[in-house]
């Protein structure tokens, strides 16, 4: 195997995706694609990348941790870092105020959980990590990169009416209700290094120097601005890549780039 791997690309189509997408993807004809799925391979088969764009409202959905998924597969922990936002582009994430399941259940029926919601107004460089178990959706006018466990469970409580299937059971479930709390989430301006995600589940690092963050064992190399060259190889954004070390990894100038780690 070699000691670098270019990630397959998959599209993703979606009802609330883009006929559109930034450079430097390409939007198949009569496809309205809303993720950029980067399949995850040996040596960091435990993490998937994405990229996501929005042109609709998600569906407001939760995941189970590792100990609620069911057997045999991951639980879902993830992280968002916004690249590009319209105006008045928001998230949702966690409740403005506590929430038992009999009162989230009836929201999700009446479709009242969404104004329950807390929305969080985004730009660019915004950040926020989401643990297993939190409430959430995103808005329209988003372009972002997710970093997750490589797991696709997700569960569903509520679609605006679009004929797309609940897992209300399911969902309740595994789902806190309760605010989200701020210490995860941040703001980066891309000038300097910054350790976004430290566990439990992957570190997440974005680099914008030569200077390499501390991490061990094989990671996620994706490129966001500039280029990156990888064991001789030159890559630029909508790639990314799976290393087996950090000492294989030179930006250049002008590069900026996001390496995650699996921890488990």
């Amino acid at each position: 195997m070699s000691a670098v791997r270019r990630l397959p690309i998959r599209e993703v189509a979606k009802v609330w995706g883009r006929d559109r997408l930034p450079e430097p993807f390409t939007t198949p004809a009569g496809e309205r694609i809303g993720e950029i799925w980067f399949e995850p391979q040996p040596p960091v088969s435990g993490l998937l990348a994405k990229y996501l764009f929005t042109s609709e409202k998600l569906s407001v959905q939760v995941h189970p941790s590792d100990a609620q998924a069911p057997e045999g597969l991951s639980g879902k922990e993830e992280c968002w870092l916004v690249l590009d936002a319209e105006p008045g582009a928001a998230l949702a994430i966690g409740f403005d105020e506590p929430l038992d399941r009999k009162a989230m259940r009836a929201a999700a029926l009446d479709g009242s959980i969404e104004q329950l919601l807390t929305w969080h107004e985004a730009k660019r460089g915004d950040f926020f990590y989401l643990p297993a178990g939190t409430v959430h959706a995103i808005g329209p006018g988003l372009s972002l990169v997710e970093i997750q466990q490589n797991s696709d469970i997700t569960y569903r409580l509520y679609d605006y009416g679009r004929p797309r299937e609940l897992h209300l059971d399911q969902a309740l479930a595994v789902a806190c209700g309760e605010p989200y709390d701020a210490a995860l989430r941040s703001h980066v301006d891309f000038s300097q290094n910054v350790r976004l995600v430290d566990g439990p589940k992957f570190t997440l690092d974005l680099v914008v120097s030569a200077q390499m963050p501390t991490v061990d064992g094989p990671c996620l190399v994706m490129p966001l601005e500039g280029a990156v060259t990888l064991a001789g190889e030159t890559l630029g954004p909508g790639t990314c890549s799976a290393v087996e070390d950090v000492s294989q990894i030179s930006p250049s100038a002008d590069g900026k780039l996001l390496i995650a780690t699996a921890l488990t």
